[in-house]
């Protein structure tokens, strides 16, 4: 015990020579990215006032699928907004020393992440200028209510957190700024989570598991937006990048894709078993079209088995390979997201079970249709793009990532890179 403090002191000590500093972005490729974000993110808007001003019958939404392709946008971001402090959480909350240098990096995408969601989720309601009246006119029976109070909530307990990890004077209470944080982020994935679990509307949805299954999804979503956004930072901005420190980042995203697909299985396995969610299951895994191939090949397959195959067996020893694996387990998370929230929608409704519906086929019986077009699928990216466009710029004018990453930290022994 005593050896491990002793440890763990070292590893603070040799945090204290690490130097955080802006990017210079002298060269074009600052200026391109940052224009192509923005052009992006424009297109966005454009879309959701184009869809604002038309209708949605501008997109491929209905009466019957009334959260299309923005919402799958939407919800990936916030889940994996809450994901994204991962790092943060373990340096602060869990005392590992290693993921200190990347603290600041977590928290600032974590914030971006979430203003790109809400962006998209904003701009697809429809009537974005009523969204006073859901800020300041609160139903507490509805989930939907207390997840403004959560997302808004989670923008300024991480925007504190960062700002105690900046100011030298209050580092030491990051600690319970995180905890803070970390307790806030839990709770926010439990509510987004029973949105879907609470709708008991929708056969596919109404599931208890919902709630931990999107709590699981943040963290391996998250850690493979941060994953990624490491490599792009380390290579654009020309900083050193501790091969150990990736190698862990790894293997904690293995391990998070695999408790995913556990709740995965276990939600299935049980619909399966419950007599009522069988012709439900059956649309969503064999006979539902579009669905079984974004869950078998989108999720199961590319989004996870593939991940996984890299991760735990092959071990990639170059970068290249984590970020593949990092965006495979992205794509396997947009497929989930797709076959929860638009399958859930489509699958057929058995509204009055053991009779036969005769007229009203269209809320019952029968199978929804959607194809997302254009105006979301832009909508969507301009979300992401906010994103984007936050982090660049903060990164760019604020000291959020340190000056080296192979000799900065420790990792969890005490051992600092590089020695």
């Amino acid at each position: 015990m005593l050896d491990a403090s002793v440890k763990v002191t070292a590893a603070r000590k040799a945090m204290r020579h690490i130097e955080f500093r802006e990017t210079e972005g002298r060269g074009a490729g600052f200026p391109a990215l940052v224009l192509l974000l923005a052009l992006v993110t424009l297109a966005g808007v454009l879309a959701g006032h184009h869809m604002d001003v038309e209708g949605h019958h501008v997109t491929g939404m209905n009466n019957r699928i009334v959260w299309g392709l923005p919402h799958v946008f939407a919800v990936f971001l916030i889940v994996a907004a809450s994901g994204a402090l991962n790092v943060a959480s373990l340096s602060s909350v869990f005392r590992r020393p290693a993921y200190e240098p990347l603290a600041r990096l977590s928290a600032v995408l974590a914030i971006a992440l979430l203003a790109g969601g809400l962006t998209v989720l904003v701009l697809d309601l429809g009537r974005p200028d009523r969204l006073v009246v859901a800020m300041t006119h609160y139903n507490f029976s509805s989930i939907f209510a207390w997840n403004i109070l959560l997302y808004t909530g989670f923008m300024a307990v991480v925007v504190v957190y960062l700002w105690i990890h900046m100011e030298r004077r209050m580092q030491r209470h990051v600690r319970w700024a995180g905890v803070v944080a970390f307790a806030w982020r839990i709770v926010l994935t439990t509510g987004t989570g029973c949105i879907f679990g609470f709708l008991v509307a929708r056969q596919a949805y109404d599931a208890a598991i919902m709630a931990p299954m999107f709590v699981a999804m943040s963290l391996s979503l998250g850690l493979a937006v941060f994953i990624l956004v490491l490599l792009a930072a380390a290579s654009m901005t020309a900083r050193p990048l501790d091969e150990g420190l990736l190698r862990r980042l790894a293997r904690l995203q293995a391990l998070f894709v695999s408790v995913v697909l556990y709740f995965v299985v276990a939600r299935h396995l049980a619909n399966l078993y419950v007599a009522e969610h069988g012709a439900v299951e059956r649309f969503l895994l064999l006979d539902g079209g579009q669905y079984p191939v974004v869950f078998w090949v989108g999720q199961i397959l590319a989004g996870t088995l593939a991940p996984l195959a890299i991760l735990w067996w092959w071990r990639p020893r170059s970068r290249g390979w984590t970020a593949a694996a990092a965006a495979l387990v992205v794509v396997g998370g947009l497929s989930q997201l797709y076959g929860i929230i638009i399958g859930g929608q489509a699958a057929p409704l058995d509204i009055f079970p053991g009779k036969e519906v005769i007229e009203g086929a269209l809320i019952a019986g029968e199978p929804a249709s959607y194809a997302a077009r254009l105006p979301e699928l832009l909508l969507g990216l301009g979300g992401a793009a906010v994103s984007g466009l936050i982090l660049v710029v903060a990164v760019r004018v604020l000291r959020i990532l340190p000056e080296r990453l192979d000799e900065a930290g420790a990792d969890d022994t005490g051992n600092v890179y590089g020695r």
